[in-house]
Order: C-alpha cells, then sequence, then structure tokens
C-alpha cells in the first residue's frame, strides 16, 4: 500500500476535516455571511471544536461576536495591529494572544460590570489571518495554509489533499519560530506505506501540533539500482532504513553464481566524487560488519563468483 492509500485510510479514521472525510466541527469559512442575532432568534447548537476554541487571536484575524438581545453591539471586528478590537460601549478591547474563549469571557464580562445584566456572549472567528503554516513538497495541493487553533499533521496533510504518488512517506516538519523539544528546529517523521492500518508510530507522528510560520516538507521518494547477479535486477525505491541486505532481497536474492562480495557505488552530490564501498555479505549475515545503509542513488553491484 503506498504512502497515499495509507494516509487515506487514516483520514477515514481521523475527525479532522478533509476532502476525503466528513468535516469535523469547524468555525465558519473566510468570507461566509454573519448576520447578528435577535433577542428572538434562539442561540445556535454549536458543537464542540477543541481546534477553535484553544485558536490565540493575532492581529489581522476577523472575529464575531454576537450580543444576543443586543443587535446593535454586536459586531465583526478585525482585530488591529495593536491587538484590540473596538466594540460599541467597550470601545478598544485588547484581544491579542488571547484564546476564542477568553475573548469571549472577557467581553462578556466588561459588557456586564457597566452596562447589561447577565449578556449572552458568542464569539467566533471569522477569518483566520494571523497564524500561517507552509506545506510544500510531494502533495496535491502544495501552498500557505492558515491556523485554525489546534492544527495537527494529519490537518494539514488533509488540507494539501494528501500525498502525491511520489511521495515518499517521510515528512520533515521545520519550525521558524521557537524550536521543538530538545532545541531542535526541524524533524522529520516518516508515514509507513505497508500494512492495512496506521501503525500507533503513525498515530503519533500524525497528531503533532503545528505552530506559526512551520514549514511541512513531504520528501519525494528515492532510488538506489541493483544490478548484476541478482534474480530482479531494477530500481528500488528507499522505504525506511533501506540496507545492503535489504534491497538485495528485495532484488530476488544473489543468483547461483552471485558473489558475497557487492561493490556499492556512491556518488557525492556536492562533489561529485564517486566512491567505491566494498560489503562482504557473509560478514553482514555473521555479525562480523554492520549491513551498510543505502543512500539514494546508490548503485549496488553483484558480480560472479570465481569457481
Amino acid at each position: 500500500m503506498t504512502a497515499a492509500l495509507l494516509l487515506g485510510l487514516l483520514l477515514q479514521q481521523s475527525p479532522a476535516p478533509g476532502p476525503q472525510a466528513a468535516p469535523a466541527p469547524t468555525p465558519p469559512p473566510a468570507g461566509a455571511p454573519a448576520a447578528p442575532q435577535s433577542a428572538s432568534t434562539p442561540a445556535p447548537k454549536r458543537a464542540s471544536s477543541d481546534r477553535a476554541a484553544d485558536y490565540q487571536v493575532g492581529p489581522g484575524d476577523v472575529l464575531e461576536v454576537v450580543v444576543y438581545g443586543n443587535d446593535d453591539l454586536s459586531r465583526i471586528p478585525t482585530v488591529q495591529t495593536n491587538g484590540a478590537i473596538v466594540m460599541p460601549l467597550l470601545g478598544e478591547v485588547q484581544v491579542a494572544g488571547l484564546t476564542v474563549a477568553e475573548v469571549q469571557r472577557k467581553v462578556t464580562a466588561l459588557l456586564e460590570k457597566d452596562y447589561l445584566v447577565k449578556p449572552q456572549v458568542e464569539v467566533k472567528v471569522h477569518e483566520y489571518q494571523s497564524q500561517f503554516i507552509s506545506v510544500v513538497g510531494e502533495v496535491n495541493a502544495p501552498g500557505r495554509q492558515p491556523l485554525r487553533g489546534r492544527t495537527r499533521l494529519i490537518d494539514a496533510l488533509t488540507e494539501a489533499k494528501g500525498f502525491t504518488v511520489r511521495a515518499s512517506g517521510e515528512v520533515t516538519i521545520t519550525r521558524t519560530e521557537g524550536s521543538f523539544e530538545g532545541g531542535k528546529t526541524s524533524i522529520t517523521v516518516r508515514i509507513s506505506n505497508s500494512g492495512l492500518q496506521a501503525s500507533a508510530q503513525d498515530t503519533i507522528n500524525l497528531s503533532m501540533l503545528l505552530k506559526n510560520g512551520d514549514f511541512v516538507t513531504a520528501s519525494p521518494k528515492y532510488y538506489v539500482t541493483v544490478d548484476g547477479e541478482v534474480n530482479r535486477p531494477s530500481r528500488y525505491a528507499i522505504e525506511a532504513d533501506l540496507t545492503v541486505t535489504g534491497v538485495i532481497s528485495l532484488a530476488g536474492g544473489l543468483t547461483r553464481f552471485g558473489s558475497n562480495t557487492v561493490k556499492v557505488r556512491r556518488t557525492d552530490p556536492q562533489t561529485g566524487k564517486v566512491a567505491v564501498i566494498e560489503v562482504d555479505l557473509k560478514d553482514v549475515r555473521n555479525g562480523k560488519k554492520p549491513d551498510l545503509p543505502l543512500l539514494p542513488n546508490d548503485v549496488i553491484s553483484v558480480g560472479r563468483r570465481i569457481f
């Protein structure tokens, strides 16, 4: 099963919104009409959305503030560069850095303090315009995506319409603001492309939370070539940590004339220099030598035994 097909399976099991899955409760899309509610109109039933509730508001975001029973106080304000929105009666209200739930509580408290008795306030994000990530590489719809609260890696890949057929399943997340645990600014995860169900590690990787400024890069497949005395000489994609013995196994093993001395021709992509590495398969099988991990574009040549 390819990485793209596995991702499709995961999307069916995930509550994340996407082109191939039933959408989870999310804030209304950018540009959707939003009319203030009147006193006679009941408050809409809102499904819970952890992603929206945890979203931290920033300059450029457009909010929808509804004060039920007070249409003249309802607004669709934009968060200014100073981090404030402007509301009737209240004037400027600082909201930058607050979650949507915190903004709702703050506006409610300010109105209740001096103006209204037990006001009913609802705050939603009308347009997400302050935080973005970028998804590039081997995905079907690369580009910049707005963050909508607790955005996971699977949410970003879903928004990008999944992997292309050229994808390797390897994804690198580069953090431009801050770092990951341990101080790293980039980490690479692999989404397996075999098996009928997502592995436990796939689930962990796909649940990784993304932050503003993150770059998500889906890497292409890389190949090695096996020639000489093997049963199926060909090109083979590098999956996980492919080694010399692993690729010879993929190539159907040695022919009856195949030598246990294998040569790996490796070209340095920076300098163009070619190095030849000899691997003794007997030594590897007996644990005397490590199994050589392969790199993209390696050429593995199996010669004939000398009888």
